[in-house]
């Protein structure tokens, strides 16, 4: 059988012949129309050459590849089986014989020679794979999807069919080809509050590998690996790209063998031992999730935002939120919390989230953690008081958790010694430890506790926080396994309550979690600076109403820069917009510009968080041009970012992309807060005259003018098409 798979543009031809497991013989641009033949042309004419001094057979790069199939690069699945735990050994100094009497040794045999059993389609666009070992001893079935949008899934579901032994997995990958002229490599690192940091690097012979030991993605977390034609941008080149829908432990590699083929890898990271699976038994790798596009990494999130925004479409405008973190930090106080509460209102936020410090003895980032119960001495009335005078405002509440976590100097601690995750040597971070969510009374204690705190107070949003790595070995994917069984729990009983995913900042943004929140706290950076390098590459994978970003207060907490009102406006407008900056400290002219950005936003949302995102490609890396433009490509806001000082007197011009090129679009300023600060001595006529009409073609290709920012100014434009 020979599937073709076709959708927006793309396509995906698979050589599922045997005797081996598929073979994909094209992924990338929609070849169309193929009748049968052609499709058995084309993979016949694909056997490779079989070179001198290797396998003498043509080499084929498989779905599963191992070594038992010629194959020497990263196999697609390692292991090996054993006698389960306590079957006795061979004496010292014996080598273990063949299987034999009861009691007696058996030799491990690795995972190898992994053969194509069936193969069926389902539906329009997937397929169903069926490969085993040609000795019974494992059977693997690999499902392969691509969606409507263009985006490609593939896992692998791994059975133990041994009779006796256990099956010890080292790896489960998913490797899929890319074509040669795919020779520069994308992916990202980062620290904690300057996440999504992007590096590149050149594909030549071997392997580019990223592996996270975290327990989580981890604020370096690889996060999309592209591969593309040489200097592949936001708007040019033909790109390949994969994700692992995963937040634990993970690995994504690029690989270059001297036999000619190239492929990107991804699968989870497992610990030796983590995963053993008794006869009968299955795992089920993450999904990987790929995407092509000729139109450079905009082409990409085109495909990614509109595949999720299908999949789990926001359940309503996203809120204007404020939360209390960087107003008031621990000292929580019904009185000052109520004033920040009415500031809010006045404005017109509607979310208001009551941030850490609110339950019993929680007084800073050294203890408490685990004993879930509001404060008495702080709130003798408990929270509802606060929820009262918030929901009287017209907002609605919502509280910080962090229920992975537990703090050495807790009750539940001192009562549950042996609920840490590790050993007692595992060193603290941020003066707590990991709660092992695996252990059935770890579990239940802390889904207890979530569910009376929903029961009791009407609470319609949980900033779920996660402030450690593991640092515990062979711990992280039964962590994060019942992590997602703890969010479908809660989601399941509380469906209108609304979670984001923080981890310390951006240290868990991926597909897999995804499917069970609503919102990713992207950064603990309010710096917009930071913030406009970081909201740029992280919405290469996630849309815009995903991610949330806060104004902050005139001087940043986090990196002590101090930044005009208007670029933290702009900065803060285009994603799930929020504040966290004390607004009672704000003076009368502050909080007026706020309340503007606020009616602003209400009213812009509904493009930013279904538009199509564009960012024009810029030879002076301290400007940045980026915009949201409807589907029918009608209208659109652009902004016009100065990071730093530009590279020469006269800016790069203004590049409008992602119009319709046939169509004139009346381009006018569009003023959220105080005026941008410019060093010109007079702006371009074009602004003098308070906008211009020009076709989408020429905005895109030859540009405005632009005006000569300052730097950490932006500049906001409105785009109409006028006919």
């Amino acid at each position: 059988m020979i599937a073709y798979l076709r959708a927006a543009g793309t396509s995906l031809v698979l050589d599922a012949r045997g005797p081996y497991p598929p073979v994909v013989l094209h992924w990338g641009a929609d070849l169309g129309e193929l009748a049968a033949d052609e499709l058995a042309a084309v993979a016949d004419a694909a056997t490779p050459a079989v070179p001198p001094s290797a396998v003498d057979q043509p080499l084929r790069l498989t779905l599963l590849p191992t070594p038992g199939q010629g194959w020497t690069g990263r196999p697609g699945i390692a292991g090996h089986w054993a006698a389960p735990a306590g079957h006795r050994a061979a004496p010292a100094g014996h080598q273990a014989g063949p299987a034999g009497p009861a009691g007696a040794a058996r030799p491990t045999r690795p995972v190898d020679d992994v053969r194509l059993r069936a193969v069926r389609r389902t539906g329009d666009r997937g397929v169903w794979v069926e490969s085993a070992m040609a000795d019974g001893r494992l059977l693997v079935d690999t499902e392969i999807q691509l969606s409507p949008e263009g985006v490609l899934r593939v896992r692998h579901h791994v059975r133990n069919t041994a009779p006796d032994d256990d099956l010890h997995l080292a790896s489960v990958d998913v490797l899929i080809p890319v074509p040669d002229r795919a020779d520069e490599l994308l992916d990202f690192t980062g620290l904690w509050a300057h996440e999504r940091r992007p590096q590149r690097a050149l594909l030549r012979h071997g392997v580019w590998s990223r592996e996270t030991r975290h327990g989580r993605p981890g604020h370096d977390d690889p996060y999309l690996l592209v591969a593309g034609t040489p200097g592949f941008g936001f708007r040019t080149g033909e790109v390949w790209a994969a994700h692992l829908a995963w937040s634990g432990d993970k690995r994504l590699w690029a690989e270059r063998q001297a036999t000619g083929q190239s492929l990107l890898g991804a699968g989870e990271l497992l610990a030796p031992g983590e995963i053993v699976l008794p006869s009968d038994a299955t795992y089920t790798s993450p999904w990987t999730v790929a995407v092509w596009s000729d139109a450079g990494l905009d082409g990409l999130s085109a495909r990614l935002h509109g595949w999720l925004r299908s999949r789990r479409p926001a359940r309503r405008p996203r809120p204007v939120v404020l939360n209390t973190w960087e107003a008031v930090y621990f000292d929580h106080d019904l009185d000052r919390l109520t004033q920040l509460v009415d500031a809010a209102a006045s404005v017109g936020v509607e979310r208001f989230v009551l941030d850490d410090g609110w339950f019993t003895g929680r007084t800073d980032d050294r203890r408490a953690l685990g004993d879930w119960y509001v404060d008495p001495r702080r709130w003798p009335d408990g929270l509802h008081p606060l929820i009262e005078r918030v929901r009287a405002g017209g907002m609605d509440f919502g509280l910080w958790v962090e229920p992975e976590m537990i703090s050495p100097d807790s009750d539940l601690a001192r009562a549950h010694p042996d609920w840490l995750l590790g050993t007692v040597h595992t060193p603290t971070w941020r003066h707590q430890r990991v709660l092992d969510l695996a252990r059935p009374a770890a579990y239940d204690h802390v889904l207890r506790r979530l569910n009376a705190l929903l029961d009791t107070y009407p609470i319609a949003y949980l900033k779920w926080d996660h402030n450690r790595d593991l640092l515990a070995a062979g711990g992280a994917h039964r962590q994060t396994t019942a992590l997602y069984r703890l969010l479908t729990e809660l989601r399941g009983a509380f469906p209108a309550v609304e979670i984001e995913s923080c981890a310390s900042g951006g240290a868990r943004i991926d597909l897999g979690i995804a499917d069970l929140v609503d919102r990713f706290w992207t950064s603990d950076t309010n710096d917009p600076l930071d913030r406009q390098r970081i909201m740029r590459w992280t919405s290469v994978l996630m849309p815009l109403e995903y991610l949330g970003g806060h104004l902050g207060a005139d001087t940043a907490h986090i990196t002590g820069r101090a930044t005009d009102l208007g670029f933290r406006l702009a900065t803060a407008l285009f994603g799930h917009a929020g504040i966290e900056w004390d607004l009672t400290a704000a003076t009368g002219e502050q909080r007026g510009y706020v309340a503007d950005w606020v009616a602003a936003y209400k009213r812009l949302r509904p493009l930013l968080h279904t538009g199509t995102l564009v960012r024009a490609d810029s030879p002076d890396p301290g400007c940045q041009v980026y915009g949201v433009v409807d589907a029918d490509r009608s209208t659109g806001l652009y902004a016009l970012v100065a990071l730093a000082a530009p590279d020469t007197a006269v800016p790069v011009p203004l590049r409008l992309v992602g119009l319709d090129p046939l169509r004139r679009y009346a381009v006018r300023p569009l003023l959220i807060g105080p005026q941008p600060r410019t060093m010109q001595v007079a702006p371009p006529a074009w602004l003098r005259g308070g906008g211009v009409t020009l076709s989408g073609g020429l905005l895109a290709e030859v540009g405005l003018p632009a005006p000569l920012l300052t730097p950490q100014q932006a500049a906001l434009f409105t785009v109409d098409a006028v006919d």
